[in-house]
């Protein structure tokens, strides 16, 4: 069987020019063809010096060793910092430390697993809308469905049922955002601090405005009415305080997280799930086990969070996706002082890379690395932690991670007891990375009833 679709990288160096309209084509494409078998690669774009890192024991000392030492670089601050503010994802240094430890016990397994009903509801809604859609000779998308699916869970999760907010515009608005923003500018290749403003990015923060004061709304209107009957993040956050000082968090803070949690959260899994899709109907045969492990464990009914530890091959399924197309496809540091790393010396205000699309597929590192493979997962100690990063690692690791585990693990394991799922010829979808790595047009299959 051939190998599913990737990118094909880079085979010479790439100029400012080159690298600027290929970062905004699709950033996998600046990432060199070398990167597939070397550690690491050095090398400069106009003044800006860069290395990409592909061993493991580097990664480990810029994700966890010398955590500080190597920041987010000032072009994700400068993509994001509009829609998210100073929140969990952007903040550093003792800002972040005091946020984190306020947020932490709200991603205890315990909670995860208590807000695992509307992971279920999702679910089976999903099924619904995918039913009238599922006969032979028709192509759905599927990137759209599973984006409906999990924006139901992530606001259903954030702000809750009743949350007063207009999801649509909500989606509508953080989209438009991410389409005009995200792509890479000329001065970001440059290396120049986010304070030079980028005039694509100031006009599509105004987008945002009537959102930010409509999440600022309901949670005034939380604060002063209380908890619903069924818990959510918002009620979580309301009583979430750092354990060493004691700060809570201002409105203007939960909204900046809340929103983190719907851009990172909701995005982010329905890729997952779409490119899992996409290789269950490129693969048949898996697809095929995966069902019949799905049905003993879950008959007719949504999966739901005491099933996740019966379905091996579902979430060995959604490891494997995200190995092969991780959404976080590209990770970029700046070095805030001198060090080594490997052979390399790194100078205060050299970009760090970490190209985990390229890291992923690493011939060094992984055996049949273009292949769909899901059992490579079944005995996960083998893997270094440092190889296989799809929610980053170390103490910045994504603090919603065995949330979309669980997520991903219950829609996936729901729409396979229900549908089968096969390629359509020439419709093979095309991986391109802006911000997140996106199939291109879409996932289309063709959706049968089981």
């Amino acid at each position: 069987m051939p190998d599913p679709v990737s990118v094909p990288l880079t085979t010479r160096p790439l100029g400012v020019l080159e690298s600027y309209r290929a970062a905004r084509r699709n950033i996998l494409e600046i990432i060199p063809l070398a990167a597939l078998h070397q550690p690491m690669i050095s090398g400069r774009t106009g003044p800006q010096r860069w290395h990409m890192l592909m061993s493991p024991l580097a990664i480990r000392r810029v994700l966890l060793e010398a955590v500080e030492n190597y920041p987010k670089s000032e072009a994700t601050k400068s993509i994001l910092k509009p829609a998210i503010g100073n929140s969990l994802f952007i903040a550093e240094g003792a800002d972040w430390r005091w946020q984190r430890r306020a947020v932490a016990p709200a991603f205890s397994a315990r909670n995860v697993a208590a807000l695992t009903p509307v992971m279920t509801r999702a679910a089976e809604a999903s099924a619904r809308r995918i039913a009238p859609l599922a006969r032979p000779g028709r192509a759905v998308n599927l990137l759209d469905q599973m984006v409906a699916a999990t924006f139901d869970v992530i606001s259903d999760v954030c702000f809750g049922a009743d949350g007063g907010l207009d999801r649509a515009e909500v989606h509508g608005a953080l989209e438009a955002y991410i389409d005009q923003a995200a792509r890479v500018s000329v001065l970001d290749v440059l290396g120049l601090p986010s304070w030079l403003p980028r005039p694509a990015r100031v006009g599509a923060a105004r987008s945002l405005t009537r959102m930010q004061a409509d999440a600022d709304a309901a949670i005034t209107r939380r604060r002063q009415h209380g908890p619903g009957t069924d818990m959510d993040l918002l009620d979580l956050l309301l009583d979430a305080a750092d354990p060493e000082t004691g700060r809570t968090m201002t409105t203007e803070e939960l909204r900046e997280n809340l929103l983190t949690f719907i851009v990172a959260g909701h995005e982010t899994t329905a890729l997952t799930l779409s490119w899992a899709l996409y290789l269950c109907a490129f693969d048949p045969e898996i697809q095929s086990a995966a069902r019949m492990e799905a049905q003993e464990v879950l008959g007719a009914r949504p999966a739901g969070a005491g099933d996740v530890a019966a379905l091996p091959l579902t979430r060995q399924i959604v490891e494997e996706t995200l190995r092969l197309y991780p959404a976080g496809g590209f990770l970029s540091r700046t070095a805030r002082a001198a060090d080594r790393l490997g052979d390399a010396e790194i100078r205060p205000g050299d970009t760090v890379m970490i190209p985990v699309y390229a890291l992923h597929r690493h011939r060094g590192l992984w055996d049949r690395p273009d292949a769909f493979h899901p059992a490579r997962f079944d005995g996960r100690s083998k893997i270094d932690r440092y190889q296989f990063l799809p929610f980053s690692d170390g103490p910045r690791i994504c603090i919603g991670a065995s949330f979309a585990m669980q997520e991903a693990v219950v829609i996936l394991a729901t729409l396979l007891t229900r549908f089968r799922f096969a390629a359509i010829r020439g419709r093979a979808p095309k991986p391109v990375m802006i911000l997140t790595l996106r199939p291109e047009g879409g996932v289309w299959l063709e959706v049968t009833p089981v």
